[in-house]
């Protein structure tokens, strides 16, 4: 029997409307968390972690755990959010440092 990691996106829905177990919700893991838990180097603690978006309150919680000290964002579109003022709280407490990614104007393309 082959080993499979991970659940198969084709079984679940990607709906954000209905009943909870039948929209992307409860399936879903956010890059944050995916980016911490497939980390394989020797050690997480002390680092960045680059986000697009500012991270939810589960996020934060994962990051604060892990050790991670500081998190560049990008947008900070959800920032009126309960998730997100709950982050930042979390962050203040935990002495964990957000700045806004400022960019240099550098551009890179790659053909996939």
């Amino acid at each position: 029997m082959a080993f499979r990691f991970g659940c198969s996106d084709d079984e679940i829905s990607w709906e954000r409307e209905g009943d909870f177990a039948d929209t992307k919700y409860p399936y879903v893991c956010h890059a944050e968390l995916n980016a911490i838990l497939n980390y394989t180097g020797s050690t997480i603690k002390g680092s960045k972690i680059y986000v697009a978006l500012f991270p939810c309150n589960e996020c934060a919680k994962a990051i604060i755990q892990s050790g991670i000290k500081e998190v560049i964002y990008k947008c900070d579109k959800y920032r009126d959010t309960d998730s997100v003022k709950v982050s930042k709280k979390m962050f203040d407490m935990a002495g964990v440092k957000y700045t806004q990614y400022q960019s240099r104007g550098i551009k890179l393309e790659m053909d996939l």
